[in-house]
């Protein structure tokens, strides 16, 4: 990548943030079209938030990328938010036009993309997320539309009935659960907690209830132990990486204005494996 003094710089605002392929995809998105822009990615505690979507403006980013704890934080501190990051309330995508950030949630589109790719379809089928947070708003926010019934999971009951609240009221038929201790008469299991993004981790749920019939998907795009688990039990599995993909390129269109290079950022990932 040629640094230049004209270049601009996007960020990517998460904590933890080393894991990150999202650097790889967009940078070479950029070259690829010859843009003079870089994509870089900052650790950012929660606490430092403020300061950091302050620098978006102060120094001239083109705008930034939001990831966990952050998507649901940032939304008191921009000038903008699009309709759907507000239904949504939560926001992955910060534009700055002049000085004014405007925030847009691309995630739900994304992961929305990744299923119709891979063939699975979530009209007429009951559905479960595991975690209330800003990704789960961003999909159930779909999800809800399409399922025959969305079902949330959270260690914490009243902020999953909180989320059912709001996305029932987005129209769609969506529950609360008190536990998961048995999963029978799911078609499609998401997991949207951190739990996987280390190899010690725990797992969201007990992968000896599923049955091969059952998609099961996660919003981390390495390959994590739940779906590791999941493929020796016969399921069709969905990492993350295509949700990763497609809210990218969203991304990158809200940025520059161009057309994302889908199949150069794909590249990208397939050669950088996390």
């Amino acid at each position: 990548m040629r640094i230049t003094g004209k270049t601009r710089v996007a960020a990517l605002f998460g904590y933890p943030v080393e894991h990150t392929l999202s650097p790889v995809m967009q940078n070479a998105a950029f070259s690829h079209l010859g843009l003079d822009y870089c994509y870089l990615p900052f650790s950012v505690a929660p606490e430092a938030l403020k300061q950091a979507v302050e620098s978006i403006r102060a120094l001239s980013f083109i705008g930034a990328n939001l990831t966990i704890p952050h998507k649901e934080a940032v939304l008191p501190l921009l000038d903008a938010i699009d309709k759907e990051a507000a239904v949504i309330r939560a926001v992955n995508t910060i534009v700055n036009r002049g000085g004014k950030l405007s925030g847009y949630n691309t995630d739900g589109k994304g992961f929305m993309r990744s299923l119709e790719e891979l063939g699975v379809a979530a009209a007429g089928k009951q559905v479960l997320i595991i975690g209330a947070g800003g990704s789960s708003r961003a999909i159930g926010f779909y999800l809800s539309k399409e399922a025959k019934v969305l079902t949330l999971y959270n260690r914490s009951r009243e902020k999953a009935e909180a989320l059912a609240a709001d996305l029932s009221s987005a129209g769609g038929t969506v529950t609360a659960a008190s536990d998961i201790g048995h999963l029978g008469g799911f078609d499609i299991i998401i997991n949207a907690t951190p739990l996987g993004l280390r190899q010690c981790d725990q797992m969201p749920l007990d992968p000896d209830m599923l049955t091969p019939s059952v998609v099961v998907c996660d919003l981390i795009y390495h390959k994590t132990p739940l779906l590791s688990r999941a493929d020796a039990k016969g399921c069709k599995t969905v990492s993350g990486a295509g949700m990763l993909l497609w809210q990218g390129a969203l991304a990158f269109e809200l940025w520059t204005g161009s057309i994302p290079p889908v199949e150069i950022m794909r590249s990208a990932l397939l050669s950088h494996p996390a």
